[in-house]
């Protein structure tokens, strides 16, 4: 199967009734919007799956919830985050990817999700998405795009990483942040139009 019929291939899980094993699911929270999406996942009791949390930023990681957190970059970001900038989020996921594919290593299925527009979140995840590929597991991506006010800078480089993460993953669900403003009641606090947001990619 050459690689984009691999990409547009319907998503499709089907397992066989006799298998002995359980598939091997593993939800990977990337960045900051990642990991507080991993973070309402494990509080609302997802149940069979590993959650893992990659981020750049070292404050992020020591409040997350995942069983498994991933530094990445401690040389080229020395734990303080990418600033927003893609560029180092990639480099910063390409410097741990042994430590990567030693975690990933053995999953069915990968779901990868993050915010994108930012840095970690955008540079990071279609490198992490590709290493799942590699290895073989089917990969799902769940990714928000950001708000039109959060400028244009931050929405061109969330297009520019969904471009990215299409080329390497199975099925990439986006949820476009100002749609979300328009499923909630006026005046809803913003921090729960986000948590809105973690429900939709925790049903996914």
């Amino acid at each position: 199967m050459d690689d984009d019929t691999r990409r547009n291939r319907p998503l499709q899980l089907a397992f066989d009734d006799a298998q002995a094993t359980p598939a091997n699911i593993k939800v990977i929270g990337i960045g900051g919007g990642g990991g507080n999406a991993v973070n309402r996942m494990i509080a609302t009791s997802v149940a069979g799956v590993e959650f893992l949390t990659a981020n750049t930023d070292c404050q992020a990681l020591r409040t997350n919830r995942a069983s498994v957190k991933l530094q990445l970059g401690s040389k080229l970001t020395k734990g303080l985050g990418a600033g927003s900038n893609p560029e180092v989020g990639r480099s910063a996921a390409l410097e741990d990817t042994d430590k990567l594919l030693e975690h990933l290593s053995g999953a069915d299925m990968v779901f990868v999700t993050a915010g994108l527009g930012g840095g970690t979140g955008t540079g990071a995840s279609p490198i992490i998405a590709n290493l799942a590929r590699e290895l073989g597991a089917l990969v799902v991506a769940v990714v928000t795009k950001p708000f039109d006010f959060e400028g244009r800078r931050r929405k061109s480089q969330a297009e520019e990483g969904l471009a990215a993460l299409r080329q390497v993953v199975d099925t990439v669900i986006t949820i476009p942040n100002d749609k979300l403003l328009h499923t909630v009641e006026k005046g809803t606090p913003l921090a729960e139009a986000f948590l809105m947001a973690d429900d939709i990619l925790r049903q996914a």
